[in-house]
């Protein structure tokens, strides 16, 4: 029985080998130039690893390097600014700015004192990367180790201070060692990272217990608080108290010296008469009473004795009488 299908030959069309190999030299090219040239941002500082080995770091700017996987790029941010939560975590930042605490945070967050009271801490860490190398290849995970490196160091601060301190007064104190411990840490381990601040957000007594606490702390804010009224108090009146100590201690210094002056001047008289009266002894006797006579009088004139007796009023002696006599 004979076919009534015509027979069909496929051929392929008839390809360019140039225009392929120019295609292809052209991917070729841009491959090679799309891994030959690398960008670093503002903040960043570039590590160039040659077959997974360092050679070196590049600086922000536009940069060469050896393509097709020879030389590979990481990127450090040295000039950004980083953090670490610790009990609790932040869900979304912003305005208002929501966290939630989860129970790894709340593990990291519980903490015994000194005195054998439990506390919650919540703190954050700012850092820095300081030598790019270090923290790439000092260490296998570098943010597990600062984290672990950060809770020891708080806890131990924490455990070697009272409830009381690490509640109210001794927190800015807890936190500047804290930051001091752990950046001899971060230079012991060699792991690149300066540390910035660290900052103790909120320190709280468990959930159980805190009703208490508050009011240990309220006692303790009202202790502060007459301390300082008087203390206060205490600024006010003693300056007041030695300016009139003062004012006295000079009054009675210039009465004194006034005294002084005064004596010594009745006594310089006093010699000037008894001169004048070893030379002329009657003149002298004279002159003296009659100065004092001329003192007297004018007193005892303007005086009257009353005789209880007689109810009279009567006049004093005539000092002409006594005189002659």
């Amino acid at each position: 029985m004979a076919n009534d299908f015509p027979q069909m030959e496929f051929k392929l069309p008839k390809i360019n080998t140039g225009l392929v190999k120019i295609v292809i030299i052209g991917i070729a090219v841009l491959i090679v130039l799309a891994t030959s040239f690398y960008q670093i941002g503002p903040e960043e500082m570039g590590v160039i690893l040659r077959f997974g080995k360092f050679v070196r770091t590049s600086d922000p700017g536009l940069h060469l390097r050896l393509p097709l996987g020879i030389e590979q790029l990481r990127k450090v941010p040295i000039q950004r600014q980083l953090k670490l939560e610790f009990g609790f975590r932040t869900t979304e930042p912003g305005i208002r700015t929501e966290y939630r605490v989860t129970p790894e945070s709340k593990r990291e967050a519980r903490m015994l004192t000194g005195d054998l009271n439990i506390v919650d801490a919540e703190w954050i860490v700012q850092y820095k990367i300081q030598d790019p190398y270090n923290y790439l290849f000092k260490l296998r995970d570098v943010q597990a180790t600062f984290r672990y490196m950060n809770e020891a160091v708080v806890r131990k601060i924490i455990g070697d201070s009272s409830v009381d301190e690490v509640i109210t007064v001794g927190r800015a104190r807890i936190a500047t060692e804290a930051k001091e411990e752990l950046q001899k840490l971060c230079d012991l381990y060699e792991i690149g990272i300066e540390v910035n601040q660290l900052l103790l957000q909120n320190v709280d007594p468990p959930e159980p217990v805190q009703p208490s606490f508050n009011e240990v702390n309220q006692s303790q804010q009202e202790k502060e608080r007459k301390i300082n009224e008087a203390w206060s108090e205490y600024n006010q009146e003693i300056p007041k108290a030695e300016g009139v100590a003062e004012q006295t201690i000079r009054s009675a210094e210039g009465y004194a010296t006034e005294r002084v002056n005064n004596a010594q001047g009745d006594a310089q008289r006093f010699r000037q008469v008894y001169r004048e009266y070893v030379r002329a002894p009657l003149v002298t006797r004279k002159r003296l009473y009659l100065e004092a006579i001329t003192e007297i009088i004018p007193k005892i004139d303007r005086k009257v004795i009353f005789d209880e007796s007689q109810k009279n009023i009567l006049p004093l002696l005539n000092l002409g009488k006594e005189e002659k006599q």
